[in-house]
């Protein structure tokens, strides 16, 4: 069946939306106690490889999206990120997809005229845990070259941005987190490279 047009609401009314605050932390191990106290339950931390692709025809650092393939886990996915919406959470269509063949994938990615960016690499822990009427996941990393964040995320359909944006902000407020990382893990990547010239 033929999915509706990205112009089409029905499309739109049924996307689904990542709402996300990402916050540098200094002291994993306390930021982790007081989330088990909210009932968080870490598993062991993977290892994460995001290899981000530059579209042939547009830029998307200018246009605010990212395609990535994350290896984990002896399993890959592909992931696009939609450009941002508003400025409050970081709120963006997402689109996630398990890959059967990862290097057969970004073969044809290569041929289509993608290039590979840059590779993030991290170690992440996650819990999920039920707040505010939402399933919100935790994600402690620990970014190779950039340091160390939690990411407070929900996924929402287009008709609850606003509840799941109170919602991650609220829980950032009940952690003590303030001033949020706005930029993505490859922009910070980027821009340390980028000053090591």
């Amino acid at each position: 069946m033929q999915q509706p047009s990205a112009g089409s609401s029905d499309f739109l009314d049924n996307a689904a939306f990542e709402v996300e605050l990402k916050f540098p932390v200094h002291d994993q191990q306390a930021l982790m106690e007081r989330l088990r106290q909210l009932g968080a339950s870490f598993g062991e931390a993977v290892q994460q490889l995001d290899c981000y692709f530059q579209h042939p025809c547009r830029d998307f650092a200018a246009t605010d999206e990212a395609l990535r393939i994350r290896s984990s886990n002896d399993a890959a996915y592909v992931t696009y990120k939609g450009p941002r919406l508003g400025d409050g959470a970081k709120t963006r269509r997402e689109l996630e997809y398990q890959l059967e063949n990862e290097d057969a994938f970004k073969a044809l990615l290569e041929v289509l005229g993608f290039q590979p960016v840059a590779v993030v690499k991290k170690q992440r822990r996650t819990a999920v845990v039920t707040l505010h009427d939402r399933d919100v996941e935790f994600a402690l990393d620990e970014v190779a070259s950039v340091g160390s964040f939690v990411e407070i995320e929900t996924l929402a359909a287009a008709n609850e941005l606003a509840a799941a944006e109170d919602c991650v902000s609220a829980i950032a407020e009940q952690l003590g987190l303030a001033n949020p990382e706005r930029r993505s893990y490859l922009g910070l990547l980027l821009d340390r490279l980028s000053g090591e010239r």
